[in-house]
């Protein structure tokens, strides 16, 4: 009983010392933290790349929709056992077919331990 007393004992005082510690260093990682996103050149950069953003998404988008629709047709097509089109990849092989063993799998032989030999002299 001793034993489990002070172990919790021991676990109030490192989480009471350890949300000192932590709490210290979070703060000094956010005021680290916010000294970078508040500078200057990085908010130009924040905003360069929010305009980059703006412009390129329809573009980005009108893409995007155009390859799903491309290769809902071609699972379509596979569904139905049609073939999409010329650019359709061959149908895979099975993989038992395509494996061959080159070396047979080499076997390991256990020894077996020798009986002890007797002290005795004869």
């Amino acid at each position: 009983m001793r034993g489990k007393i002070l172990f919790v004992l021991g676990l109030g005082v490192g989480y009471v010392f350890g949300t000192r510690a932590g709490r210290a260093r979070y703060n000094q990682m956010k005021t680290a933290a916010l000294k970078v996103w508040n500078d200057p050149r990085v908010q130009e950069q924040v905003t360069a790349a929010t305009e980059f953003v703006k412009e390129n998404a329809p573009e980005v988008a009108s893409a995007v929709s155009e390859n799903v629709k491309k290769i809902s047709e071609r699972v379509e097509a596979m569904r139905t056992g049609g073939s999409a089109d010329a650019k359709s990849p061959p149908a895979a092989k099975p993989a038992a077919a395509t494996r061959t063993p080159k070396t047979a799998p080499k076997t390991t032989r256990k020894s077996t331990p020798k009986p002890p030999a007797s002290d005795s002299q004869n």
